[in-house]
C-alpha cells in the first residue's frame, strides 16, 4: 500500500484559517456503514447516536508550545516544544536558518535561556537551568502552536478556541481537534438522551503533522505520544459494550489510545507511550463510531480513518466534501463515521 494512494487535491480556500463563529455551528458529514453520505450540522450529533452509546473524549490541554528565541549570534530560532521530559529538559523541534550546534545557547530574554544538549533524529534536547519554573517560562513566553497550514500568527481568540471545553491535563502541543466542536449544551443534550461520556488522556505531539516520507506505508515509523487510560474508564467502556452500546471515539487520538490499550484483544488500563500506526487492514477491537475532522492528504490520520471506514468510502466522501465546500483541517468541519462492514 503506497502513500500516494491516500492523496487528494484540496483547494487552498477550503483550509479553515479561523474557527466557526460558534463551536457547534460547524457542518458535519455523516458516512454510515452502507456508504451513504448525509450533509448535516454538528449540533445534530445527538440525532445520530442512540441511548446507551458512550462517547470517549481526550481531555489533554494544549500548552503554549511555540517559543521565539535568538542565538548568541543574534539569529532567530523558532522552538516548537514536543515534550517536557523533566523540570530541566525539553524535547523540541528547531527552525532556524542554520541549525544550532550542541552547547550553543538559545536566548528568550536576558534572564532566560536554553542550552542545546544534543540532537535526537529530527528533534533536539534542550537544557534549562533558570530560576523560574519551566512551566512559568513556557506560559510567559509561549504562543499557541497553531498548525503549519494556518497561515497567520496566533491571536487572543486561539487561547480559548484551540482548546476543547473539557481540556484538563496540560501537555499537548496540538489540539485534539474533533473535540473543538463540543459545547456544554451539546454534552447536556447527549446526556439527556442517555448518552454518557468519559475521558482519557493522550498528549498530542508535533509529530502529528510530520509527513509520511516513505513510499511503502508499512515502513513508516510513528512518533510516540504519552497516553493514560484509567481502570474506571476501561470498566465503563467494557460495561457499555456488554450492554450493546456503541463506543464513539472523538478524534483519532482516542482511537489510537483505545486500540493501543486493547492490542491483545482485551481492553485494559494503560499508561505510557504509544506509537501505534493504524492503516487499512487493521483490526479494531474497541471503537464502533468515529467523530473526526478532515485530514491532510497522505497523512497517518487519513490512513487511520480509511482503515476504520474503508479507503474507497472515505476518499469518495472527501471528494463529496470538497464539492460541497466543507472547511478542512483543525478549525474545519466534522465527519462522523461508522465502522465499515466486514
Amino acid at each position: 500500500m503506497l502513500t500516494r494512494d491516500f492523496s487528494y487535491e484540496l483547494p487552498q480556500e477550503l483550509i479553515a484559517q479561523y474557527p466557526a463563529g460558534q463551536r457547534d455551528s460547524s457542518r458535519m458529514l455523516y458516512l454510515d456503514a452502507k456508504k451513504n453520505i448525509t450533509d448535516t450540522l454538528f449540533r445534530q450529533l445527538p440525532h445520530y447516536l442512540k441511548p446507551g452509546d458512550l462517547i470517549v473524549l481526550n481531555d489533554t490541554r494544549v500548552i503554549p508550545a511555540r517559543l521565539y528565541a535568538k542565538k548568541e549570534t543574534g539569529g532567530k530560532v523558532e522552538i516548537m516544544l514536543e515534550r517536557v521530559q523533566d523540570e530541566h529538559t525539553l524535547l523540541v523541534q528547531l527552525r532556524a536558518s542554520k541549525t544550532p550546534k550542541p552547547g550553543s545557547l538559545l536566548i528568550l530574554d536576558e534572564k532566560t535561556q536554553f542550552k542545546v544538549k544534543k540532537r535526537e533524529d529530527d528533534m533536539f534536547l534542550l537544557n534549562y537551568d533558570g530560576e523560574a519554573l519551566l512551566s512559568e517560562v513556557i506560559d510567559h513566553h509561549g504562543h499557541m502552536p497553531l498548525p503549519p497550514y494556518i497561515s497567520r500568527n496566533d491571536e487572543n481568540l486561539d487561547q480559548e478556541r484551540y482548546q476543547t471545553i473539557y481540556s484538563d491535563k496540560p501537555g499537548a502541543v496540538a489540539a485534539p481537534t474533533a473535540g473543538l466542536h463540543f459545547t456544554d449544551e451539546i454534552l447536556k443534550m447527549l446526556k439527556s438522551k442517555g448518552i454518557d461520556n468519559v475521558c482519557l488522556t493522550l498528549h498530542v505531539g508535533a509529530g502529528t503533522f510530520q509527513p509520511v516520507r516513505v513510499d511503502d506505508i508499512t515502513r513508516h515509523h510513528m512518533h510516540s505520544e504519552y497516553m493514560n487510560l484509567s481502570n474506571n474508564v476501561v470498566e465503563k467502556i467494557n460495561s457499555t459494550k456488554k450492554q450493546g452500546g456503541r463506543i464513539v471515539a472523538v478524534g483519532t487520538t482516542v482511537v489510537r489510545s483505545l486500540e493501543t490499550a486493547a492490542s491483545d484483544g482485551e481492553l485494559k488500563p494503560y499508561e505510557g507511550d504509544t506509537d501505534i500506526f493504524i492503516y487499512p487492514g487493521f483490526k479494531f477491537n474497541v471503537v464502533d463510531m468515529l467523530l473526526t475532522n478532515f485530514h491532510l492528504p497522505e497523512s497517518t490520520l487519513l490512513m487511520l480513518v480509511c482503515a476504520f471506514a474503508g479507503k474507497d468510502n472515505v476518499m469518495h466522501a472527501y471528494q463529496h466534501a470538497i464539492r460541497q465546500k466543507y472547511r478542512f483541517y483543525s478549525y474545519g468541519d466534522a465527519m462522523l463515521l461508522t465502522k465499515r462492514d466486514k
